[in-house]
C-alpha cells in the first residue's frame, strides 16, 4: 500500500523546512563577515557580497588596525578566546571527573537515603538558572570570585553536573556487573574498579556529558555576563560590545561569531558517533 502523498511530501518538506532554519542563520553570519563595510547598508540586500573581504578577520586577528574607539580588539578578542576556552574546558573536566564518581556512588554503592538524594540533585535541573541568580552572586562575592575563572567554572558545574549524573546514571546501570565483581574478588578497590574498568566501557557516556557540558558552558551569556564582565569575560561577552551606543560593527560581529561557532561546531561533527551513542548507551540493557 502506498503511503499518502501528504506524507511523501511532508517529510520532505519537513526536513528542507528544519535545514533552513537551522543553516540560514549560520549561512548569513559567514556571509556577512566577508561583507565589507560599505555593502550593509546596501538594497536590495545581498545574499553573497559582491566584493568580499576578509578585513574583518584580520582586524580580529591582529593583522590589521583593529582599534574601536581606542580599544585594541584583537587583544580583546585573544583574551575573550582564551576565557571562554578556559571556563567551559574546566567546567567539562571537573562536570565528568565529579559525575563519573557520583554516578558509581548512586548505581553501585548502598547508602540510606541514596534514591532520595539522587532524585533531589536531578531534579534541581528545573530550577531556572535566574532564580539562584542573587544568591549565587551573593555566595561569589563572600567567597571574593567574582571576574575570576574559578568563579565562573564552579557555577557551569554546578548548572551541568546534575545532566551528567543523570545521563551517567542511566548508562552505568546497563554495565553488566560481572567483570566488577571478578575485579572485587582480585582485590580491586572501588577507584580501581571505577577508572580501570568502568570508565572504559562507558567511554561513550562519558564523551556525551562531556560534549553536552562544552557546548553549555561555551555558548553562556548570562551567567559569565554578571560574574564575570571584565578580566574573564569570554566572547560570547565580547561580542556584543562590538555594538555601541553611537555604532555598530556588523563585521566585527559577524566575524567574532563565525570564529565562536568553529570549535563547537567541529566538536559535534568529529564526535558526532560518540555523541548519539553516549545518549542511546543507557536506553536498553
Amino acid at each position: 500500500m502506498r503511503e499518502p502523498w501528504s506524507i511523501r511530501l511532508g517529510i520532505p518538506a519537513g526536513i528542507a523546512l528544519l535545514l533552513v532554519w537551522s543553516l540560514l542563520p549560520i549561512y548569513w553570519t559567514l556571509v556577512s563577515s566577508l561583507t565589507p563595510a560599505a555593502e550593509f547598508s546596501a538594497r536590495p540586500i545581498h545574499l553573497f557580497p559582491e566584493d568580499p573581504t576578509f578585513g574583518h578577520y584580520l582586524r580580529l586577528l591582529g593583522l590589521a588596525d583593529g582599534r574601536v574607539g581606542g580599544v585594541d580588539v584583537a587583544g580583546e578578542f585573544r583574551l575573550a578566546l582564551l576565557n571562554s576556552v578556559l571556563t567551559a574546558g574546566g567546567a567539562t573536566v571537573l562536570c565528568v571527573l565529579m559525575s563519573l564518581l557520583g554516578t558509581y556512588a548512586f548505581a553501585r554503592l548502598r547508602f540510606p537515603g541514596r534514591d532520595a538524594l539522587f532524585t533531589a540533585v536531578v531534579a534541581t535541573m528545573a530550577v531556572p538558572g535566574y532564580a539562584v541568580l542573587i544568591p549565587l552572586f551573593r555566595l561569589m562575592v563572600s567567597l571574593g570570585q567574582i571576574d575570576t575563572y574559578l568563579g565562573v567554572t564552579l557555577i557551569y558545574v554546578s548548572a551541568f553536573l546534575p545532566l551528567c549524573l543523570w545521563l551517567l546514571k542511566g548508562v552505568m546501570d546497563s554495565l553488566p556487573r560481572s567483570l566488577e565483581e571478578a575485579a572485587r574478588i582480585d582485590g580491586a578497590g572501588h577507584l580501581r574498579i571505577l577508572f580501570s574498568i568502568i570508565a572504559p566501557i562507558a567511554a561513550p557516556g562519558l564523551t556525551a556529558a562531556a560534549i553536552l557540558t562544552f557546548l553549555g558552558a561555551w555558548g553562556q551569556y548570562v551567567v559569565p555576563l554578571v560574574f564575570s564582565p571584565k578580566a574573564a569575560k569570554p566572547l560570547t561577552v565580547l561580542i556584543p560590545e562590538f555594538a555601541g551606543k553611537n555604532f555598530v560593527d556588523y563585521g566585527l560581529i559577524m566575524a567574532g561569531g563565525s570564529i565562536a561557532i568553529v570549535i563547537p561546531c567541529l566538536l559535534v561533527i568529529f564526535l558526532n558517533r560518540y555523541l548519539i551513542a553516549g545518549l542511546l548507551a543507557g536506553s536498553t540493557k
